[in-house]
Formats: structure tokens, C-alpha cells, sequence
């Protein structure tokens, strides 16, 4: 084989090699990559309803980075009894409603449980 086929040959295969890399690069930025636990594969649990909401908090979380992480999170946390809560990726927090009163620290732990960090906690004053 000449040495030009050689070369492009290389160049070929490192082209498609840096195509994928770009490609897959690209959406895990984009939040649809799978960084911690592959893709976004987990499926959120279902909100809780609740009789009586008795307070409203907003986490502040460091750490999502992608869909896959907020999802892990809103698990995390409507798996606790009298918890309803959606978790904001882009913004980086969760509204958490609760049907009775918790310690922040029960909700700080189911956080950081997951390996996030819960920079502030909180209480929705219009209640």
C-alpha cells in the first residue's frame, strides 16, 4: 500500500473518531448526555398530592448538570412522605411543597445523598 492511501486512510479514521467525539460532546452540554448514571434514562416517580400544603421551599443545587441528575433529585426527594417537588435544572434549584413540616435537613440530605450540594434552602414568605 502506498503511503498516501496510508495517510488518508489515518485521516479517515481519525475524522470519524473526532465526528462522534464532537457529536457526543455537544449534547452532554446540552443537558441530554448521560454524565452520572447514562442518559436520562431514569424515570421520574409521580408527585405525591397533597391535602394541605403547608409550606413551600426552594432549594438552591449545585451540581445538575444534566437531565439525568435533575431527575435523580426530584426522585430523591418525592420519595419523602408530604413531599411535592419539581426540580429546575437550567435554574439550578427545586421547589419543594410540603404537607407537613420537615427540617430543612431532612430535605438538604436527600440532596446531598446523591452527591450534590444544597447552597440554600428557602421558605416561600407569601404563605
Amino acid at each position: 500500500m502506498s503511503p498516501v492511501i496510508s495517510n488518508i486512510i489515518i485521516i479517515l479514521v481519525i475524522a470519524i473518531i473526532i465526528f462522534f467525539a464532537v457529536k457526543n460532546t455537544i449534547s452532554h452540554f446540552k443537558g441530554d448526555g448521560g454524565c452520572c448514571g447514562g442518559g436520562s434514562g431514569v424515570k421520574k416517580i409521580r408527585p405525591k398530592k397533597l391535602e394541605k400544603v403547608v409550606a413551600v421551599k426552594t432549594i438552591r443545587i449545585e451540581g445538575m448538570v444534566c437531565d439525568n441528575c435533575s431527575a435523580r433529585i426530584h426522585n430523591a426527594l418525592n420519595s419523602i412522605d408530604g413531599v411535592n417537588a419539581k426540580v429546575n435544572r437550567s435554574k439550578g434549584l427545586a421547589v419543594v411543597k410540603l404537607g407537613r413540616e420537615f427540617d430543612d435537613e431532612k430535605l438538604k440530605k436527600a440532596v446531598t445523598d446523591l452527591g450534590y450540594e444544597v447552597v440554600m434552602i428557602e421558605q416561600d414568605q407569601s404563605r
